[in-house]
């Protein structure tokens, strides 16, 4: 039997990330040095990490990178303040409250209090709104490296039958907005399914393009898949450092084409943020 075509995700965020440096070097050429922010509340190590490589690659693109790290029992006036304080850094273009807070943290009323042209998650209700209505603003940046990955391997959606599943906020909800909409790289006809959907498989197995989004490891099995299916696995489980995919690894002898385990979704969910963030700062520099 054989083996799907990989969709590494490492070439879509390479070539998000050449078109950016001209842009970025563009800002700095008009006097504007671009600022990406982050807040980071408490010390789980997977989030130092992940707000660590933001970080990184935000000097690495020669963006400056204020940062504010509280404690795990900072309470939630401290982090709206901290929020407050980078609304009004006018060295700070784009913004991210990294996910998850401390457990006693409300983060819905803290997503609130950011700037939400300077959302760089694009998880804000008024740029979820935007997403609905089509019209311009932060795109939260797991489904916008979806729909990029998609484009780039040149995998057709107009009018394709694409299930996901999964209806979470930050992946499964926003990316059937997204690849539903009347644009080149959308247009697809979308279903969502979740575990209020007992008879799911029927849904995968009709689909041409499966979006794995629910958080339950090894959820998507072969046989839930018709043979040349294209799959893309978005969704992720950590027990301790192990990650723990929602696709079986096995789906590789059904799928046509399937992104990989690691490094499939990941590399452009990081590529999107930081267009999200360049378009952030060109707005804030009056040249969007």
């Amino acid at each position: 039997m054989s083996q799907a075509v990989m969709m590494p995700g490492a070439p879509v965020a390479e070539a998000v990330f050449a078109d950016l440096a001209p842009r970025v070097a563009a800002l700095v050429e008009r006097g504007h040095q671009p600022g990406l922010g982050t807040i980071l509340v408490g010390g789980d190590d997977a989030s130092a990490r992940y707000v660590g490589m933001k970080m990184a690659k935000a000097q690495e693109l020669g963006w400056t990178s204020p940062h504010i790290h509280l404690p795990d029992d900072a309470t939630q006036a401290q982090v709206i303040d901290a929020v407050r304080r980078m609304n009004d850094d006018p060295t700070v273009d784009a913004l991210l409250v990294q996910h998850p807070a401390p457990p006693h943290i409300d983060y819905d009323a803290v997503l609130l209090e950011v700037d939400p042209d300077k959302d760089v998650d694009g998880m804000h209700p008024l740029n979820m709104g935007r997403l609905a209505l089509g019209m311009p603003g932060p795109v939260p940046c797991t489904p916008a490296g979806i729909e990029a990955l998609l484009a780039h391997y040149e995998i057709p959606v107009a009018g394709r039958n694409v299930v996901i599943m999964g209806r979470g906020i930050t992946l499964g909800r926003p990316l059937a907005l997204l690849l539903s909409a009347k644009r080149p790289t959308a247009n697809a006809a979308v279903t969502v399914v979740h575990t209020g959907v007992p008879d799911w498989p029927e849904y995968t197995r009709g689909a041409d393009i499966v979006v794995a989004a629910a958080g339950v490891p090894g959820i998507l099995q072969p046989e839930h898949l018709t043979p040349g299916v294209v799959v893309v696995g978005g969704g992720v489980r950590y027990e301790g450092r192990k990650l723990l995919p929602d696709v079986d690894e096995r789906c590789e002898e059904v799928a046509g084409w399937i992104t990989p385990r690691v490094g499939g979704v990941g590399p452009t969910t990081i590529a999107m943020l930081f267009r999200n963030a360049v378009e952030c700062a060109e707005r804030r520099a009056g040249v969007a």
